[in-house]
This record gives C-alpha cells, sequence and structure tokens, in this order.
C-alpha cells in the first residue's frame, strides 16, 4: 500500500476553487470539489464538498476508494433574495401594492404624536348602525359604482393609518341602542340603553332618577374651554345620537313635551335643551361662561313648532307639522338669544350661509332628512352631509381656539331598518364622502378626526359570489354566469337580513321607509325576474319582523391627527372620549378655565 499524504488546511484552503480532478501534484495527490445544492440534508444553504486521496492506479481519477479525506464547506444563510428570485413577487400588483402601503404605514408612524393636547380641532364621525358587513359592502360598491370590480376599493375613511375596534354593548343590554353607546363616546361613561347623557344608576323613563346623575359630554368641555362647537346629523337634531352630546334625560324618546308623561314635568325635553343649551350648561357650572353651540344642522323641526298650522314650514308634509303642545315656537326663541345667528331650512338658505357665520341653525326637514339617493326628492331641497360638513368646519374654523364637530350619518341605521341595503350603502358612502371634505380642509397636524358607529346591524354578506358580482345582485359563482340555486332552487342575493320585514321589489323607490306600508314577508321568495338592485329592492330576512334590529358585534373606528396612535386594538365604547379628550385636552382646558 502506498503511503497516503494528507493535505494541510492551507493545501486544502487553496485546492477548495478546484472543480477538475486533474488538479494533483507530484505525489499524485487529487482534490475534487462537489457542489452541494440548496436543500441539502448535508448544507441547507448549499455548499462544496472537497475529497482528496492519491490517485494509486494512475488513471487521472479520484475514484472512490482512493478518497482519503473530506472537507465540508457550507454556505452562510443568503441574507437577501437576488431581483431575479424576487421578480415573481415585486412584478406582482398585490405585492407592490403592499410595498407602498407598508412605506405609507412607515411614514404615518414617524409622524406620531405623543403628546396630549397638540389637537386644536376633534371631528367625531358617527355611522348609525355602520357595522363591519356595511362598510365592506360600501367600499365594494363604492367602487363598482367608480366602474372597478369594487372589493380593491377603499372609502375615505379606511385609508386613515390608525384602527381597531370597540365594544358596543350597553350596561344593560348585549344588542344597544344609540342612546347608550352614543353617551358612552360622548361622555367616557357607558349607561343602559334608551337613556340620554345620564350614568347608568338612572331608571329608564324615570325623570326624578336623572337627577344628580348627569354626565359632562366632550362638547360641553369644548364650549367651558372655549372652542366653537358643532352638531350635524342626518336624522332629527334631537334623535339618540345628536342629542347624547348636549341633552340629559331619562328617556330618548321625549323629544319634545308633547311625548313626555306628566310624571316627568320636572324635566326639560330634548329640544328644549338644545335651544336652552347655553343657559343651562352656565346654571351647571357656577361662573362658566359660554356663547353656545355654534353650528345646528339635520331634521326634526317638528319638535321645534307648536302644535298650530299656523307655524308650519313651506315643505311641512303633515297637515300640521309641529308636536309641540306648550305653544313655543323653539326656532323663535332660538333667534331671540342668536339675532346675529342665521336660521335655515332649505337648500336656498343654506347655500346662503356665509362663512363668517357667527351661529347656524338648519333644520332641513320635519322629520329626519331625507335618505342620500332620495335627496333630490325633498320639497325644498336639502343639503347632503358632505355639503353640511364642509359649511360647519368653514363657520367653526374661525375660533382661533379650534372647535369640535360631531358629525352623524343617521340615516345608514334606518335604511337597515327598513331592510333596504341600496339606501344604507349609498348614505355610507355619502359619509365617506363628508369625511373626504374634513380631511381635505382640515390641518392633519392639528386635527384629530375620529370615524366609527355606535353600534351595528344584522346584515350580512354571504354565499360564494365571483369577484366582481354586483354587491346588490345575486350570488353567481366563480366561473359561472348565471345565479347559483339554493336548495329551494331559488336564487339568492349576496347580501341580506337575518331579520325584519324581508323582500320588497320596489322598482325605483328611493324612499327606504315605504317598506312599512305592508306586513313583514315569511318564507323564500323567487327572484329569478327580479332586479335586486334597484334603489327599491329589500333583501329578503330569515326572522319575519316588523322592523330589522340592531347586533351586537363590535364595530370599526378609523382615526388619524395627533392622538390617533391611541386607536388601536378592542376597546370600550366609552374609551374614544378618553382619546379624544388626550388630544384636545378637554378636560384640563375647561378646569383652568373654571378655576379663572
Amino acid at each position: 500500500m502506498n503511503k497516503l499524504t494528507v493535505l494541510s488546511l492551507a493545501v486544502m484552503v487553496a485546492l477548495a476553487g478546484c472543480s477538475s480532478d486533474n488538479d494533483k501534484n507530484e505525489n499524485n495527490i487529487i482534490a475534487v470539489d462537489n457542489k452541494i445544492a440548496v436543500g441539502s440534508e448535508q448544507c441547507v444553504n448549499g455548499g462544496v464538498e472537497t475529497q482528496s486521496g492519491v490517485d494509486t492506479d494512475k488513471n487521472g481519477k479520484l475514484d472512490s476508494g482512493e478518497v482519503t479525506a473530506t472537507n465540508l464547506v457550507c454556505n452562510a444563510p443568503a441574507t437577501s433574495l437576488t431581483s431575479e428570485q424576487l421578480k415573481s413577487l415585486t412584478s406582482n400588483v398585490w405585492f407592490s401594492d403592499a410595498q407602498t402601503k407598508l412605506e405609507t404605514t412607515q411614514a404615518a408612524n414617524a409622524k406620531i404624536v405623543t403628546e396630549s393636547g397638540k389637537a386644536k380641532n376633534v371631528i367625531l364621525f358617527v355611522g348609525d348602525g355602520m357595522g363591519i358587513s356595511t362598510v365592506t359592502a360600501a367600499r365594494i360598491l363604492a367602487g363598482q359604482l367608480q366602474g372597478e370590480m369594487g372589493e380593491e376599493h377603499q372609502l375615505s375613511f379606511e385609508t386613515m393609518p390608525f384602527s381597531g375596534f370597540v365594544k358596543t354593548y350597553n350596561v344593560d343590554a348585549q344588542t344597544p341602542d344609540s342612546a347608550g353607546t352614543m353617551t358612552a363616546m360622548a361622555s367616557g361613561v357607558k349607561t343602559d340603553a334608551g337613556v340620554i347623557g345620564i350614568d347608568e344608576a338612572v331608571e329608564r323613563g324615570n325623570c326624578a332618577s336623572g337627577k344628580g346623575h348627569e354626565l359632562i359630554t366632550s362638547l360641553e368641555l369644548a364650549e367651558i374651554a372655549g372652542k366653537a362647537t358643532g352638531i350635524i346629523s342626518t336624522a332629527r337634531i334631537t334623535h339618540a345620537t345628536p342629542a347624547a352630546t348636549y341633552a340629559k334625560s331619562a328617556e330618548r324618546n321625549w323629544e319634545d313635551i308633547s311625548d313626555m308623561p306628566a310624571s316627568a314635568a320636572t324635566c326639560e325635553d330634548i329640544a328644549s335643551q338644545l335651544v336652552n343649551f347655553e343657559a343651562n350648561l352656565e346654571a351647571r357650572f357656577s361662573g362658566v361662561d359660554v356663547d353656545g353651540i355654534d353650528v345646528v344642522m339635520g331634521g326634526g323641526r317638528r319638535h321645534f313648532l307648536p302644535k298650530d298650522a299656523a307655524f308650519n314650514s313651506a315643505d311641512a308634509v303633515s297637515t300640521v307639522e309641529g308636536d309641540r303642545t306648550d305653544n313655543r315656537d323653539l326656532t323663535a326663541e332660538w333667534k331671540t338669544q342668536y339675532p346675529n345667528g342665521t336660521y335655515v331650512m332649505d337648500q336656498t338658505g343654506f347655500d346662503a350661509i356665509s362663512d363668517d357665520a357667527t351661529k347656524v341653525f338648519g333644520l332641513f326637514n320635519e322629520s329626519h332628512m331625507q335618505y342620500e339617493a332620495d335627496r333630490a326628492n325633498d320639497v325644498a331641497g336639502e343639503p347632503s352631509l358632505s355639503q353640511m360638513t364642509k359649511k360647519a368646519i368653514n363657520v367653526l374654523d374661525n375660533n382661533e381656539q379650534g372647535f369640535f364637530l360631531t358629525v352623524e350619518s343617521g340615516r345608514i341605521d334606518h335604511a337597515h331598518h327598513a331592510g333596504n341595503a341600496y339606501n344604507a350603502l349609498n348614505d355610507t358612502i355619502e359619509l365617506a364622502k363628508a369625511v373626504k371634505v374634513a380631511m381635505e380642509n382640515t390641518n392633519p397636524e392639528e386635527t384629530l378626526i375620529v370615524v366609527t358607529a355606535d353600534h351595528s346591524h344584522v346584515f350580512t354578506i354571504a354565499g360564494y359570489p365571483k369577484r366582481g358580482n354586483p354587491i346588490l345582485g345575486k350570488v353567481v359563482g366563480v366561473g359561472k354566469t348565471e345565479p347559483s340555486l339554493a336548495a329551494d332552487d331559488m336564487p339568492y342575493t349576496t347580501v341580506g337580513y337575518t331579520n325584519g320585514l324581508g323582500y320588497r321589489d320596489l322598482g325605483n323607490e328611493t324612499d327606504a321607509d315605504a317598506s312599512y306600508l305592508a306586513a313583514a314577508v315569511t318564507g323564500r321568495v323567487d327572484l329569478t325576474n327580479v332586479d335586486t338592485t334597484t334603489p327599491g329592492f329589500h333583501q329578503e330576512s330569515l326572522v319575519p319582523l316588523s322592523s330589522e334590529t340592531h347586533a351586537g358585534e363590535d364595530v370599526g373606528v378609523y382615526a388619524m391627527g395627533p392622538g390617533a396612535h391611541l386607536v388601536t386594538g378592542t376597546n370600550e365604547q366609552s374609551f374614544l372620549f378618553h382619546v379624544m379628550d388626550f388630544a384636545a385636552d378637554f378636560v384640563k382646558t375647561a378646569d383652568e378655565k373654571l378655576a379663572q
């Protein structure tokens, strides 16, 4: 046997680049490099195995029996992929869009203001009944109305850098109502269903039980702090959500004195509290001097007028428009309090409001304002939510101390109650337009904007429709051209309701409330020859009820501006008050004013 020569480490390193078995020295020692593929058991990242030995048979090759030494060198883990390896990702629009979103998010995070009191202005948008499924369906509809497939679209507030969830239950109710939920957002204290501006110690409907348990709201604190204030709603301005910003009531339905029992004689109705807001707030806090709410716009004129046809407005739809049984004309009282203020009741009056107006009071409808899709049919004309939002900002922005504004899209909720997805989604889209107006007309460095809902509805998106299928249409499966059939051999719609009045085919009717003219429909309906995308189509429901109900799941919350970084995770609804207070120092500034 020939004596084997063992290579030194230095020689082995020198031979590491060899790849030919002709590499040998005078002692017939041969070294051969074998490449190891990525993923092998020996070297998961690949490498080189160097075999060496004496070419004893002098055939110029290193046979397996001649191998006397093996050296394994594994590649270090790769820290990055080559552009070629990434090509299948970087050339994909989903990947590139996500990269852009990541960069935008990083930029937003770099601008986070973590100090309190940095928000000069605060705007709270509330989509009444705007649950997650409503946001999703509205997003798709908005995209499809613009010629897109829809699913990839984003509503204005969905582009905000911070978002989270809100638990909506009331203290005494698993599935909530708007009075308790808005009270939580407005005051930072959760309370019972049906109660406005009073804590849970109150007995609903018991006037006396609320005494001493009144809460203070962000709007009231903003007033004391010297900021301008405003309330906008497409519902009656005395309805639960807007009322929770300024009123204290043991019963949400006490919108005017005619709604109140004799036992509540010592309590003030909600409409009266709105007109007397300034005097009431000054009476509650000794030494406070406020100038009253600067902008109020919405519906509900009937609660401010006497029950006397002589006081009917030009667009009254009832024989007697007013409901008040105390002969008070609260619109006249408001004008007396604010002689330089502007009272309007139609589109013409609204359009004439100057941006330097000192006080604005707009009551655009006897009851609720029109659905956005039905607005053109209003007798005297009325502004859209986005138009009111822009006007309010222009007026409120005159205050150098800043402003607090609450904007409610109240009729999303009403359309859902009527089982009409068309109007619910269109009003949600209009809310998104109003949010966009706010985003474009305020400084993001000094304005906190929060968008949320008070509760959701039993509104569902179901079936397996293909991408781009009309969101209000019948389910058509992936790769199919005809509607899918249920087990009863009838087609069904993508969106629907768990309960409510159910099916209606009212064609081009844009007033969702027309649904209440007929009894609830039980059982399934053959939709084969029905156009389910029309304004007057009302979706089927599983459980027949006189009205569709709220739901109890969490709702989304979206935010931008100083303090917005606190909007994350899942929170109690009352937490939103504290986010706004952190951003604008409402409590601190109000305390300082009271101490002066």
